[in-house]
C-alpha cells in the first residue's frame, strides 16, 4: 500500500511538471524573441569577410555603409557561339535570408536589381576576383539607382560575394545559339553613403 501511495505521488508530481513545461517554454520564448530578432537584423547587415589579399580589390571604399544584404538564387545564362560560351545575363530571385525565404526582388540583365517596391539599381565598372574555382567571380560594381525612395534608392556600390556555381559549361554546345542555364547562389551587398 505504501508503495502504491509513493507511486501515486510520483505520477502527480510528473503531471504537474508536464503541465509547467509548456508554460516555461512560452515564457522563455517571449524573452528570447526580441533578442533573436535583433540578432537577425544584425546578421543581415553584416558584410561577409573577404579572402585577403586576393579579394581586397572588391572592398567598398570608406564612407559607405551597408544598406541591404540579400541572397540570390537563380541561373547564369550562356549562349554557345560555335567555339565558346558567351555570357548572356543573370536571372535570379533575391531573398532577405540565406534560407531563400521572404522574396524581396529580382536580378536580371544590365546587371539590374529590382526590389518589390519598384526601385531599381544598375551596376557598372566591375572590379572582380575569383577566390573559388568552379564559381563565378566576386565583384564590386558602381551603382546607379533610380531616383526617389525604396530599397534600391541612393545606392553607391554593389558587391557579389560568396558565389557558388554559375560558371560556363565545360562541354561545347550542341549547336550555335544553344543556351545553358547554370544554377548559382550569391550574397548581394548594397551600399549607401555613410551619412545617407
Amino acid at each position: 500500500m505504501k508503495s502504491n501511495t509513493t507511486c501515486m505521488h510520483g505520477y502527480q508530481r510528473m503531471a504537474k511538471i508536464n503541465l509547467l513545461l509548456p508554460a516555461l517554454a512560452l515564457a522563455l520564448l517571449a524573452f528570447a524573441s526580441p533578442a533573436k530578432a535583433a540578432d537577425d537584423d544584425h546578421q543581415s547587415s553584416r558584410v561577409p569577410e573577404l579572402p585577403s589579399p586576393l579579394c581586397d580589390t572588391v572592398q567598398v571604399p570608406a564612407g559607405n555603409r551597408v544598406s541591404s544584404h540579400l541572397f540570390g538564387l537563380g541561373v547564369q545564362i550562356y549562349r554557345w557561339n560555335g567555339t565558346s560560351w558567351d555570357f548572356v545575363a543573370p536571372e535570379a530571385t533575391l531573398y532577405a535570408d540565406p534560407g531563400h525565404q521572404a522574396e524581396v526582388g529580382i536580378h536580371f540583365a544590365g546587371p539590374t536589381w529590382q526590389a518589390n517596391d519598384g526601385s531599381t539599381v544598375v551596376g557598372s565598372h566591375a572590379v572582380t576576383c575569383t577566390p573559388n574555382r568552379g564559381a563565378i567571380p566576386w565583384v564590386r560594381l558602381d551603382a546607379t539607382s533610380t531616383p526617389g525612395g525604396g530599397r534600391f534608392a541612393r545606392l553607391t556600390f554593389i558587391q557579389r560575394l560568396n558565389t557558388i556555381g554559375g560558371t560556363a559549361p565545360n562541354t561545347p554546345g550542341e549547336f550555335v545559339g544553344d543556351e545553358a542555364r547554370v544554377p548559382y547562389t550569391s550574397d548581394y551587398v548594397f551600399y549607401r553613403q555613410a551619412n545617407d
